[in-house]
């Protein structure tokens, strides 16, 4: 495509420009930045000029973005490989018009179970529970997990825990010290067959049984396989399900969130839910040069598609975010990771990118140094929010904010030999010492970074900030052409732990298996007590 080598040429003449020459325009950082309601996307501190912003929006564009937007939020089979619509949309669609799936409104089916969840979250906050225990994995787990964390400061419900790996010693840990008879435990597994889901479900319902607690009363599924729910001895009326066209990773705004509803209360929910549909209206209706998905996902093309950059750092300087950079993680790397596009023919580019990073400041003390000295370039993704939640402590949050902005600058910045020679001088050295010092202290700089800005991090706040990112990663999927929306590299995993699990056991032979595979297995029957 001919934008792609129109943005890879551009890309080539400007790739030693330096990042403070850009802000010879006084404007720059207005220019390129874009508001939504009090939340700030600034990222003019990337190699992204007027000319390249163009090419780039031309390029969402070419690649039918917005079509495909409006495709997904009618209800169309966008997700193509398993034939489903996407609607992860409809769960915060909280006074929107209908939805049609196949000629039916599913927007009554939604709002019925949000009535349910409301009223059984209101009946566990009132009943006395003490602690809740969401049993899940991957989608069913990482964002309950993430959001219960994130939202620390408005709970006023039961103490929430997760639980999501098969080893032992998640549920183990996790059980020791509870009540049993004040314990909820939560099994999120759409069709509860999920075998780390259910492995850890029955240990738990082991665990309530020999301590004096009553499964019957005390479980809940988040599930659509009801049969299955009966048959493990669960209630009905306490079984939340959710449709196909609702994705694992995309899950939290509805069932899934059952244990942030409890711990926030179902008002709270309710506001996060309006931060993503506020996220949703402000993604359908702006231009893309003000539409901030389009122009994260456009920045993120740019560092990993054209400039080569293939990793993305996630940063957020909120400790009660510590578990979001897991949460991207898992949203971006299990929906692009591909490397087949949407007709069946390779990818022609690299697709998603490695994304990781941790809260600040603590990564400070742990991976900027790679970041600033490296021999990659890693485009950052910095957020932070001007007021904390402890006013008792601001001080602590101005020190913080200080951090922040002292690094994405710094990024940019740099500092130059002639400088670091300069410090060494002042330090007294002279002659091959100095210069030997001096080298260390060079900082390559034309790094680029973005920054996201809040007022306080709150419950509609994280529903703008998790909408942002989903629409990002969609439109990102689009503009390679994959899907964004199915994940069949997990299940060679799963089918071939499947085939071991006996084989492990010295159930079974290890035939057919490799030779490494085998030895592996016999170094276990051997030191297995």
């Amino acid at each position: 495509m001919e934008i792609w080598d129109a943005l890879k040429s551009r890309h080539k003449a400007i790739a030693d420009r330096p990042l403070l020459a850009l802000f010879e325009d006084v404007d720059r950082a207005d220019a390129f930045s874009i508001q939504l309601q009090d939340m700030r996307f600034d990222y003019s501190k990337t190699n992204i000029d007027r000319d390249t912003r163009a090419d780039l929006i031309k390029l969402a564009e070419t690649t039918g973005v917005s079509a495909k937007r409006d495709a997904m939020f009618s209800g169309a089979r966008i997700n193509e490989t398993e034939d489903r619509a996407v609607l992860h949309t409809a769960l915060r669609n909280l006074d929107g018009a209908p939805v049609i799936v196949e000629g039916v409104d599913v927007m009554p089916g939604v709002r019925n179970t949000l009535t349910r969840m409301r009223s059984f979250a209101d009946q566990v906050r009132d009943s006395g529970v003490t602690d809740v225990v969401n049993i899940g994995i991957g989608g069913s787990d990482l964002g309950p997990a993430m959001a219960v964390a994130a939202l620390h400061p408005y709970h006023d419900g039961p103490r929430c825990h997760f639980v999501s790996n098969v080893d032992g010693a998640h549920i183990a840990d996790t059980l020791e010290g509870l009540d049993a008879k004040t314990t909820l435990v939560i099994v999120a597994s759409k069709t509860f067959t999920t075998i780390e889901t259910m492995t850890n479900a029955r240990t738990a319902k082991a665990w309530m049984l020999d301590h004096g607690g009553d499964p019957k009363t005390q479980f809940a599924a988040l599930s659509t396989a009801e049969d299955k729910t009966e048959a493990f001895g669960i209630d009905p009326d306490r079984v939340f399900g959710f449709e196909d066209w609702v994705g694992g990773r995309y899950s939290m705004w509805g069932p899934i969130g059952l244990s942030l509803m409890i711990a926030i209360g179902p008002k709270g929910f309710d506001a996060f839910l309006r931060g993503g549909q506020a996220m949703d209206r402000h993604f359908q209706v702006a231009e893309p040069l003000e539409n901030m998905p389009i122009m994260l996902s456009l920045v993120g093309i740019w560092h990993n598609q054209i400039c080569g950059h293939a990793t993305r750092a996630v940063l957020p300087y909120d400790q009660r975010l510590r578990y979001l950079p897991d949460y991207f993680q898992q949203l971006e790397m299990e929906s692009n990771g591909k490397s087949v596009q949407m007709n069946g023919a390779d990818a022609d580019t690299h697709t998603g990118p490695v994304v990781w990073g941790a809260a600040g400041t603590n990564g400070q003390h742990a991976f900027y140094q790679l970041i600033h000295q490296g021999t990659r370039v890693i485009p950052c993704e910095f957020m932070i929010a001007a007021n904390g939640h402890e006013p008792e402590l601001a001080h602590h949050h101005t020190l913080l904010i200080a951090n922040c902005l002292a690094q994405s600058e710094a990024l940019m910045r740099g500092r130059s030999l002639t400088e670091a020679r300069k410090l060494m001088q002042a330090k007294g050295l002279t002659g091959s010492e100095l210069e030997r010092q001096a080298r260390h202290r060079v900082f390559p700089g034309n790094r680029p970074s973005t920054t996201l800005m809040y007022p306080r991090l709150d419950p509609y706040t994280l529903g703008q900030i998790i909408a942002l990112y989903e629409h990002r990663v969609f439109v990102e999927g689009v503009i390679l052409g994959i899907n964004s929306f199915d994940q069949w590299g997990v299940e060679l995993g799963k089918e071939l732990a499947t085939s071991l699990q006996p084989i492990v056991e010295g159930e079974t032979p290890a035939t057919g298996k490799d030779s490494s595979t085998s030895a592996l297995v016999n170094y276990i029957h051997t030191h297995r007590e």
